[in-house]
């Protein structure tokens, strides 16, 4: 380029992690509605495909967000835990449940160091997580809170595959900005060497698709 100019490959990296922080934290009111356009409306029902694999009586959600999860385990009459390290978030979803008569089980916590004792929990959740939910330490935390027979449950990706105008130019937002990207084992490999058992499930839904994680605590695993 002229003058020796080059463009930075990592300066939209850098403006999608603002973004994404700015609707996270600050702007955290707005995070249900930017969801909802960016899928088309479809967010929650991707979010709620979790539903099936989580039976309780005790589960954890590992970053809470909005709380919309919370309120639906409460109706499953299971015993709903969260945490998330954004207090705006936290105050959301803690409003959310009030407003729906519940009580909140939240706390503002990182899940490299879950404040719980070990196997407190049946079931741990997360649902379209970044990058955090693969690191040794995530899974080595989701290892010790979950029973010996937890299962650790990630619904890391969705797509869109719908043939509408909008369909598609959602999809392709959706792939620029990193949030469906072609399957590989990015989240398998790293469950697999931290001792679970791993299930892959693709979910085919109308002018969708998920794909869901399912991570069996291997008792036979030794953790050094």
């Amino acid at each position: 380029m002229p003058g020796g100019l080059h463009p930075s490959p990592n300066l939209f990296a850098r403006f999608l992690y603002f973004f994404f922080y700015l609707i996270y934290e600050p702007l955290a009111w707005s995070y249900d509605l930017v969801a909802w356009v960016v899928s088309l409306g479809r967010w929650k029902s991707w979010v709620y495909n979790t539903l099936p694999e989580l039976s309780g009586p005790r589960v954890l959600e590992l970053g809470h967000g909005p709380g919309h999860l919370q309120i639906a385990l409460h109706k499953k009459d299971i015993q709903g835990f969260g945490i998330d390290r954004s207090a705006p978030m936290g105050r959301l979803a803690h409003r959310r449940l009030t407003t729906a008569e519940l009580t909140p089980n939240l706390v503002r916590a990182v899940a490299e160091h879950l404040p719980f004792p070990p196997h407190a929990f049946d079931q741990i959740v997360a649902t379209f997580p970044s990058e955090y939910i693969v690191r040794p330490a995530v899974l080595a935390e989701a290892r010790r809170a979950l029973t010996e027979v937890g299962k650790l449950v990630i619904l890391p990706v969705a797509w869109i595959r719908g043939s509408r105008l909008w369909d598609r130019a959602a999809a392709w937002l959706f792939h620029v900005t990193g949030q469906a990207p072609n399957w590989n084992t990015h989240f398998s490999d790293p469950l697999r060497a931290a001792g679970f058992s791993v299930e892959e499930r693709p979910i085919e839904l109308p002018g969708s698709e998920v794909m869901l994680i399912v991570g069996n605590k291997s008792v036979n695993h030794l953790v050094s």
